[in-house]
């Protein structure tokens, strides 16, 4: 069984970046996380960072559709 909360540096192996980024995107409020005990340690829920990738996922879409590739002149190639 998968645990519900995950370390920051668990998220950063997820989403294959650095613990700082993860920190800066929990921080700046684009990851929902918790603050829990004495020492006010992050944890973020599975549920939310499966979201978050959906969203990611969706912002992605919307963006290569946005930002179709130019077509080549053929005489370039």
């Amino acid at each position: 069984m998968e645990p519900r909360f995950l370390l920051l540096s668990d998220v950063a192996t997820e989403l294959n970046v650095s613990d700082s980024q993860v920190y800066h995107m929990v921080r700046s409020g684009e990851l929902p996380a918790i603050k829990i005990g004495g020492r006010g340690q992050w944890r973020v829920e599975r549920a939310r960072l499966e979201e978050y990738i959906q969203r990611k996922y969706a912002e992605t879409a919307d963006w290569v559709r946005d930002n179709p590739l130019a077509e080549r002149d053929p005489e370039e190639r």
